[in-house]
């Protein structure tokens, strides 16, 4: 009887050392991001990629076979303290994981530097952060962190790639730049100054703004100066209704602007706004679009279409959870810092090819497709989106490893990693 008491006892607490989830039913993981206020269609279409992926998962045998991800979500309102308040209720019901990144990068910065303090305090319950949009190149730069992993390609990436586009279209002559005013759109607005001013010096900056995120009704007085300043070309990092509108005051206005944006294809509105408008040149850039036809994508689309009734525009999102599961399957545990180094310098088969998240930083590379809305010609642009006549036209893609750009990070990691 005291071998086999000696016996057991040994079996937990290697079971218990090893992180190993074969002992529970469940892994619970948390969703962190706007429910409510003027962003919630954002959060409601970043939630919804999440869900289907983990309810895939969790379709085809969960982790560690059999555990299955358990998915809470949480409001954070677009707000850097709701953030933190959802953070510790995730931590408090068990959560390891955490998705966010559709509040901007100060709610993200918030949750990660929340998540450093407690994971150094409660190294046995400590927690991930992975964000799927927040872009700030300083979230895997100088701020980067052991906890906390992007799997979209940052603003530095994504300025490069539209860089690039910029570049040959000689009819940009003068710029503006109207940002939301917080560290990411001030982050946008510097990189395309930098950036397009060393590929062409010969484009004049003919003005610069920033205003309140999410709380501007009227954008006709920017529109006003834009047009005043003699521009022919918008940077703007502006998002969700906050570009719809800007793009509607200045058709208003009568002013044929070419757009240059980060994400506005993979979020609902900007396509009908510029169908509506009939003015406008928007030009995007993200790891895919509705108007690329790929053998890989189309069955995952056609899933989420019939689960959600919505079109499925982000590979990003649905990687995610699925990379998470691959890192977890990969370091056959559950504990947040093993899934962190079994994330680490992994190459991901995705739905829009091999991506790699660098160890160094934390960042995803994955590749980087640069579109404008365009009318269907049944050529370049073959179908229409969100109900209208206006689809993607594809401009350039750029591979991943192509956009890789050196970081500041100096990561200070947990004893042993």
């Amino acid at each position: 009887m005291k071998k086999a008491l000696i016996g057991i006892s040994l079996a937990a607490a290697s079971m218990m050392s090893s992180g190993l989830a074969s002992a529970q039913d469940t892994l619970k993981v948390a969703f962190i991001d706007p429910l409510s206020g003027p962003f919630a269609d954002v959060g409601e279409l970043m939630l919804s990629h999440i869900r289907f992926a983990i309810e895939d998962i969790n379709a085809k045998g969960g982790v560690l076979n059999g555990v299955k991800l358990d998915l809470m979500t949480l409001d954070n309102k677009l707000s850097a303290q709701e953030s933190l308040t959802a953070l510790q209720a995730a931590i408090d019901a068990g959560a390891r994981v955490v998705f966010t990144g559709g509040s901007g990068s100060s709610a993200v910065s918030a949750m990660v530097e929340a998540a450093n303090k407690h994971n150094d305090r409660n190294p046995d319950k400590a927690i991930l952060i992975v964000n799927h949009s927040s872009i700030d190149p300083d979230l895997t730069g100088k701020h980067c962190s052991f906890w906390h992993f992007t799997t979209e390609a940052n603003t530095a990436m994504k300025m490069k790639a539209l860089t690039s586009f910029m570049t040959e279209k000689q009819d940009i002559k003068k710029v503006y730049l109207l940002n939301q005013d917080y560290a990411h759109g001030r982050v946008w607005a510097k990189l395309g100054k930098e950036m397009l001013s060393g590929a062409r010096p010969d484009v004049q900056f003919v003005g610069e703004d920033f205003h309140p995120i999410g709380k501007v009704k009227d954008f006709s007085p920017y529109v006003s100066k834009i047009k005043a300043s003699g521009a022919d070309m918008v940077i703007t990092g502006n998002w969700g209704g906050d570009l719809t509108l800007f793009i509607k005051a200045a058709a208003d206005a009568g002013m044929n602007l070419r757009f240059i944006n980060h994400s506005a294809g993979a979020l609902p509105g900007a396509v009908f706004a510029v169908s509506q408008a009939k003015l406008g040149q928007l030009t995007w850039v993200g790891e895919w679009h509705q108007n690329v036809e790929s053998p890989k994508v189309a069955p995952v689309a056609a899933a989420y279409k019939q689960r959600f009734n919505k079109p499925f525009l982000a590979p990003r999102m649905d990687l995610t959870p699925r990379m998470v599961a691959a890192a977890i399957n990969k370091a056959n545990s559950t504990s947040p810092v093993k899934i962190a180094l079994a994330l680490e310098d992994m190459t991901y088969p995705s739905i829009v090819g091999d991506v790699t998240m660098r160890k160094e930083d934390h960042q995803l590379l994955l590749p980087q497709t640069v579109s404008t809305v365009a009318p269907v010609d049944g050529k370049t642009v073959k179908f229409g989106v969100e109900g209208t006549n206006y689809g993607f036209r594809t401009d350039t893609v750029v591979e991943g490893k192509n956009l890789a750009l050196p970081t500041e990070c100096k990561m200070r990691r947990p004893a042993g990693a």
